[in-house]
């Protein structure tokens, strides 16, 4: 079995972990493009272009299936991308958890990249799935970038920031970009109030794993024995984990898990 994740930098690695702890004896693709990152500021024609770009790198190595790990290619160019690769290669994208979060009874908010906040897809799933709840949006400029060079002042400018514009009684946040989960902790401490009950924190790595697995038609096998091939491709070219990768647990755990070829 291999499963490929795709996103324009390291923000797969939320999503690739969670994989690995369900089936790790699932080969991994890695593909990113860090030669055209951040795909947020281009264009939709741009962006379906790069993220076609990267997922014919991935696709190239017959996986099972394939896992948008980015928001922003999921909202331009996943039919796109399903149009071209399925259904030999079943596509997986990534949604904000906001349906979950509003689950809770709120009040939620979204951390999300500015070019999503506000956007009319994001305020699409607010008006389906929370309805009746008091949802604020955050944008959170310069904090993918911050995660994605591991610039650890640049990341903690960010939370701060975010954080004070996040309303104080928030029950849950939804962390809108996938290379927010690698910081969640640090999100969650600057978030959370001494006053009030433990902050509950919504990514989409695990949803997204589990998802790949049921469109493969497998289950879950946790004990299975650790596959020991990883594939990572940098804008088409093969490569090794980034050094930036290793600065999380994530990261770290794959490289352990399976060495990078």
């Amino acid at each position: 079995m291999k499963i490929a994740l795709m996103d324009s930098g390291i923000g797969l690695l939320s999503a690739a972990a969670a994989v690995r702890r369900l089936r790790p004896d699932a080969d991994l693709v890695l593909s990113s493009d860090p030669d055209g990152m951040p795909w947020g500021p281009r264009t939709t024609e741009d962006l379906t272009e790069r993220a076609l770009d990267v997922a014919r790198a991935a696709a190239a190595h017959h996986p099972d299936a394939l896992i948008v790990a980015c928001n922003t290619a999921t909202v331009h160019a996943l039919d796109t991308l399903r149009a071209e690769l399925e259904p030999d290669i079943p596509v997986i994208g990534t949604v904000p958890a906001i349906k979950p979060a509003a689950a809770g009874g709120g009040p939620v908010a979204i951390w999300a990249t500015p070019a999503t906040t506000g956007s009319p897809y994001q305020r699409g799933l607010i008006r389906d799935f929370a309805g009746g709840v008091a949802v604020t949006e955050v944008p959170c400029p310069g904090l993918a970038d911050g995660v994605q060079e591991a610039d650890e002042a640049a990341i903690d400018r960010a939370v701060a920031a975010a954080a004070e514009r996040t309303p104080r009684d928030v029950t849950a946040v939804v962390l809108g970009c996938t290379h927010y989960e690698l910081v969640a902790e640090r999100i969650r401490a600057a978030v959370q109030q001494p006053d009030l009950p433990p902050m509950v924190l919504h990514g989409s790595a695990g949803a997204v794993a589990a998802q790949a697995l049921r469109r493969i038609g497998v289950g879950p096998a946790p004990d299975a024995e650790p596959s020991e091939a990883l594939t990572v491709l940098l804008s088409g070219r093969e490569s090794t984990l980034p050094a930036t990768a290793l600065r999380y647990v994530e990261g770290r755990m794959l490289a352990v898990a399976s060495p990078a070829r």
